[in-house]
């Protein structure tokens, strides 16, 4: 009987292979495995299943009702993922094979690849006996000494136990989480969708809480004083100090338990009459000098887990966190020159001091010109040492860092020959010397002048002055200089900083520069003093490489100690999952990404408000996962039962929905703001409460006149700017962002207008659909100016309401009949037509490229001119031209027309090539009507291996003339396809035809497992 082996990934079963081949003989290759005398190797890519609430508890309707939750099922079922299914039935097949016997878990050693590998079995129904591969290192030798070492399952089974429980207990609170609250939004009608999550919202969390800093901040003045003080060799800057500030003594002043303030620095101080007496006191006299100078040393960062790269490339490139990963996992799955980017560890096997001279010696020897020497040095230097910073099994978890591969790379988009150059030098630098440096430190010391003030220390705050000269008064004040010069550069070499003026964290004005030299004894003269007025700034807000490390050190904030140390390697989310926390909480309008800088909007502070409001604050606090992380690392040791961690969830999920559900107080308690504008009905003040933003009268106590209106209008939570806008202009947009009942998209216009049935304001959606036009009404157009002329009719067309019209297609004093029908809207799929874009249209036929349409169908934005067709009689889309433009020759043009999708809708399609044979074998079967049909003997096609197969016309306007293999078109076909970006972003497996691939296709959409036979009729 054979042995299954399962691993994560493909590269790891082809290690597997590799590494078992000189034992086990020869494996052949299949599809989806490979196979010898005694082994069968396949892979998962990643999780296979997911899983779900059975059909019995399954809610279909009215899932976002208290009525329906708290669900917590007796047992999941489990969910094959769409996009890996083929991969999954492949598997199950592999184990259902009579001759298969046993089964190895191969996946990653740690708790995810565990859980991975448990719902594989538990879905293909597998009775076989299972063994564990538990692997630290890849190298062949550590495979084979894994595989003589195989653990056995009942060893796996508490770690199996606290895997399940980890992803059961995350489903069970995001799902009831989320319908909680959504429910709890959505009481008085509407629906306002409120996804939480054990990671999500503590995430979000972190970003709210900076940003209420960011808000509640005053900022307070204070002062400087800076000094240039000549030698007889030169001239060198100082600032002023107090040696005898103690920031405990500073902080005392506040008075007990009183919080720490940050502010307070010994070079600080915080009156301006202060500042300018001892600017006056020093000003024109001379300085006594002392210095101290060490050397001193820096060595280079550790190598590169998936956080650490997201947040260097965020800070040098401006990369997202989404980005990093992409790009990464490019270069490891396509170019196959970097190493598995999806972990947490910054360390390297023991045994892997061979691989990396190995990988030293190909970066000396390769192309990279800007690398390349660096290694050879390093080679050359024998840099590459067993040190425990660098190699070490006990920090090595189920990966390990990520370092370049044996592989040079080659076509390399810039983009990652970026990141591909920031690992490979961090690779480098982590075994070169450490950069050597020679600090000096400066003191200069000035005797107060007689009769001038002497120095004090000021009080803590700055918020009393004091008198200069009074009570701990010295006859002397002291002016600091630092200087830090690089020595040696090291490592540094590596990223070019041979000089000490790139010293990176050197003192402004002295910076990388060696000071001047002071004799001894030599008395120095001030050239110049001045006492620099200042303001203390607020906190930065979150970039996302600030957010990334807030998310890694989550767990240095807990108070608690064993759940601290719980969390110590964990933090929020893995490396893995940060950055499509970080997307998702964008893509939910909890966040906005500005330039570097990531907003919390009014929805997350309403989230914040309510989860506090309610008492369930363990959603956004990072204690949550550390408790989890405490008992589930409890589970792996055996000393929790996993039906006791279950239990307590369950108990944690109903009293989570209870206190939304059984809320009944009118409002939640929060800090709401009491606005600038006023109410447009009584002129009152209108102050925010949590759902609402209501008229409270003139003395801002009472009742008000009852103008109101919510804060999330079909789904969308108005900023408080907006809302100061709105009352003040009676109208607002066109926004983008609200939802209808049934879940759509929309952009639309809001306005405020006067109600005769309750004699009051309201809130209304204006999208632009003013029936004047179809009413007969006389409209009168005044002295309002042409956009241009008609494209039907040359008439005039102008604005009218929310549309741009002919004036012969409404009724007006000179022409009461219409005989016109041209009309565009002034928003088109969420797009705003602006009045030049339409002129634009008028005069020259088109508009320019606009960016912001959204299809209705697939939602997904895209980019279009708005054409006149006058084929049509309309105003149509016409899409950018190809990146990827035929060959000539290789296909006739035809003019752009429309087609109808499988979903009945008729869409333009811009002009496409269409072979000429194509063309000329349908006029002639149109002008017979009748074809004969020849029966000729199938012939089998000859192909010479190696040889190419040439594509049809219609696939050669996509991918070129020349004859390819068939896995090379694919591979083109794809290229095109991602550039383009065609693949269907609610349904990833199926692509969408643009006008090039539609006579490929033969309709509007395919699924990617139907290429392969598309292509080969297109291939002879």
């Amino acid at each position: 009987m054979k042995t299954l082996v399962i691993a994560e990934k493909p590269s790891v079963a082809q290690d597997i292979v590799r590494a078992l081949t000189p034992t086990a003989g020869k494996f052949d290759k299949h599809d989806e495995y490979f196979e010898s005398d005694d082994w069968v190797v396949t892979s998962a890519v990643g999780h296979l299943v997911e899983i779900q609430a059975p059909e019995e508890f399954d809610v279909k309707r009215g899932k976002w009702s208290f009525a329906n939750l708290p669900v917590i099922p007796p047992y999941f079922d489990l969910k094959p993922m769409d996009k890996t299914k083929t991969r999954l039935n492949a598997i199950v097949k592999l184990t259902k094979r009579k001759d298969v016997g046993a089964l190895v878990n191969a996946c990653d050693a740690g708790r995810e690849g565990e859980l991975i590998f448990r719902l594989i079995q538990q879905y293909a129904k597998s009775k076989h006996p299972v063994k564990r591969l538990w692997l630290q290192s890849m190298t062949p030798a550590a495979i084979r000494d894994g595989f003589a070492a195989l653990r056995s399952d009942a060893q796996m089974l508490p770690l199996a136990d606290a895997a399940r429980c980890r992803s059961e207990a995350d489903w069970l609170v995001g799902i009831n989480g989320t319908r909680a609250m959504t429910a709890f939004n959505s009481r008085d009608g509407g629906f306002f969708l409120t996804t939480v999550g054990r990671v999500q919202t503590p995430t979000l969390s972190v970003v709210v809480e900076r940003e209420e800093k960011i808000r509640k901040f005053v900022s307070r003045d204070y002062w400087e004083i800076h000094a240039v003080f000549g030698a007889e060799a030169g001239d060198y800057p100082g600032k002023w100090f107090d040696p005898k500030w103690k920031r405990a003594a500073a902080n005392a002043v506040n008075g007990e338990g009183a919080e720490p303030d940050a502010e307070l620095k010994a070079d600080r101080l915080w009156t301006e009459r202060e500042a300018k007496a001892i600017a006056d006191a020093v000003r024109g006299q001379t300085a006594t000098v002392t210095e101290e100078s060490r050397p001193t040393t820096q060595a280079a960062g550790l190598l590169f887990d998936l956080t650490s790269l997201q947040r260097e490339a965020n800070g040098k490139f401006g990369f997202s966190a989404k980005t990093t990963l992409s790009i990464a996992q490019s270069l490891y799955e396509r170019h196959k020159a970097l190493t598995y980017p999806r972990t947490d560890s910054r360390a390297l096997p023991e045994d892997y001091v061979p691989v990396v001279k190995q990988t030293f010696e190909m970066l000396a020897h390769s192309d990279m010109r800007h690398l390349a020497p660096h290694a050879a040095t390093a080679l050359k230097g024998n840099y590459v040492k067993p040190t425990k910073r660098i190699f070490d099994n006990a920090k090595v978890s189920d990966h390990f860092a990520i370092i370049p591969t044996l592989q040079a790379p080659s076509g390399l988009s810039d983009a990652e020959q970026k990141l591909y150059d920031l690992v490979v030098r961090r690779f480098m630098a982590v075994f070169f010397p450490s950069a050597e440096y020679l600090v000096t430190t400066r003191i200069s010391t000035v005797a107060a002048a007689p009769g001038r003030p002497k120095q004090g220390t000021a009080p803590s705050g700055g918020s009393e002055p004091h008198a200069v000269g009074s009570v701990g008064a010295v006859d002397s004040h002291s002016f600091k200089t630092e200087g830090k010069v690089l020595v040696k550069p090291g490592w540094l070499a590596i990223y070019g900083k041979e000089a000490a003026d790139e010293v990176a964290d050197a003192k402004e004005g002295d910076k990388g520069q060696s000071l001047v030299p002071v004799k001894p004894g030599e008395r120095v003269g001030i050239e110049s003093v001045d006492a620099k007025g200042l303001k203390t700034r607020p906190p930065a807000r979150y970039s996302e490489a600030t957010l990334l490390g807030a998310m890694e050190g989550a767990g240095k904030t807990i108070d608690d100690e064993e759940l601290r140390a719980a969390m110590q390697e964990k933090g929020l989310g893995t490396p893995a999952t940060r950055a499509a926390t970080i997307e998702g909480l964008i893509a939910e309008k909890y966040m906005l990404r500005e330039g570097r800088e990531l907003i919390p909007t009014a929805k997350a502070f309403q989230l914040m408000t309510l989860l506090r409001g309610l008492d369930v604050q363990e959603l956004s606090k990072a204690e949550l996962t550390g408790e989890w992380e405490y008992k589930l690392a409890q589970m792996e040791q055996g000393k929790l039962s996993r039906e006791s961690f279950m239990a307590e969830i369950a108990t944690m999920t109903e009293r989570l929905v209870a206190k939304a559900k059984g809320y009944s107080r009118d409002s939640i308690p929060g800090d709401y703001a009491t606005l600038q504008a006023r109410c447009p009905n009584c002129g009152g003040l209108i102050r925010e409460n949590y759902r609402r933003y209501a008229c409270t009268g003139a003395d801002g106590q009472g009742e008000g006149c009852g103008f109101s209106f919510g804060k999330t209008p079909a789904g969308r939570t108005f900023e408080l700017a907006e809302v100061e806008q709105f009352l003040r202009d009676k109208k607002i947009g066109p926004l983008e962002g609200f939802r209808s009942k049934a879940g759509w998209p929309f952009t639309a216009e809001m306005v405020i207008k006067f109600d005769e049935d309750t004699k009051n304001y309201k809130l209304e959606f204006d999208f632009g659909d003013d029936k004047k036009d179809d009413s007969g009404e006389i409209i009168d157009f005044g002295d309002q100016a042409s956009l241009g002329a008609c494209p039907k009719c040359a008439a005039a067309v102008y604005e009218l309401g929310k549309n741009y019209v002919c004036e012969k297609s409404v009724s007006t004093l000179a022409q009461p009949t219409p005989s016109c029908d041209f009309k565009t809207g002034q928003v088109i799929l969420q797009q705003p037509i602006e009045r030049e874009q339409m002129v634009k249209l008028l005069t020259t036929g088109k508009t320019d490229l606009l960016d912001k349409f959204v299809s209705m169908r697939t939602r997904r934005a895209f980019k279009a001119h708005l054409a006149w067709d006058k084929e049509a009689g309309k105003v149509n889309f016409e899409f950018a031209p190809s990146k990827f433009p035929p060959k000539p020759g290789a296909a006739a043009r035809t003019p752009g027309g429309t087609v109808k999708t499988p979903f009945g809708k008729t869409v333009a399609v811009k002009a496409s090539s269409v072979p000429a044979a194509k063309k000329a074998a349908a006029k002639k079967v149109a002008a017979k009507k009748v074809a004969v049909k020849t029966d000729k003997p199938k012939v089998a096609r000859k192909t010479t291996p190696g040889a190419g197969l040439k594509p049809s016309d219609a696939l050669a306007a996509v991918i070129g003339t020349e004859q390819v293999a068939r896995p090379q078109v694919i591979k083109k076909l794809w290229d095109y396809i991602k550039a383009e970006n065609l693949q269907d972003p609610a349904n990833k497996r199926a692509i969408n035809a643009d006008a090039k691939l539609l006579p490929v296709f033969g309709k509007p959409q395919v699924t990617m497992f139907e290429l392969a036979g598309i292509v080969g009729r297109h291939l002879s």
